[in-house]
């Protein structure tokens, strides 16, 4: 008995634990404005082959769900828009520059649907 009470006690803390690190899920695309279908459409043709958008773990680069949810980017540096929007224009590690492939529109839009995630 006392050993089912452990264990009964351990899940309960793992799952409490684990409640507190989840976060909310991305808005259904079909809820979407039109600036962050855009963004999202602009996100397919320039980042899904390298990230994820709606689920976790690594493609080529890190998934980018609840990318403005945490506290930090997987670098470590803050989640804004003027670091994302410098990531994507100037680079970052592996990440190419994209800057001369985007317009500011693009770039505007990409930020609006990364929020929705």
């Amino acid at each position: 008995m006392k050993t089912l009470s452990r264990f009964l006690l351990l899940g309960i803390a793992s799952m409490a634990l684990a409640g507190c690190n989840s976060l909310p899920p991305p808005t259904p695309l079909a809820d979407l404005n039109p600036q962050q279908t855009h963004g999202h459409d602009v996100f397919q043709t320039r980042c899904a082959a390298c990230h994820y958008d709606r689920r976790s773990g690594s493609l080529h680069g890190p998934a980018l769900v609840g990318v403005f949810k945490k506290p930090a980017l997987p670098s470590g540096a803050a989640a804004t828009d003027e670091r994302i929007t410098a990531t994507i224009v100037h680079g970052h590690g592996l990440m190419p520059a994209l800057g001369n492939n985007l317009d500011q529109q693009d770039i505007d839009d990409v930020l609006a649907y990364l929020h929705t995630l």
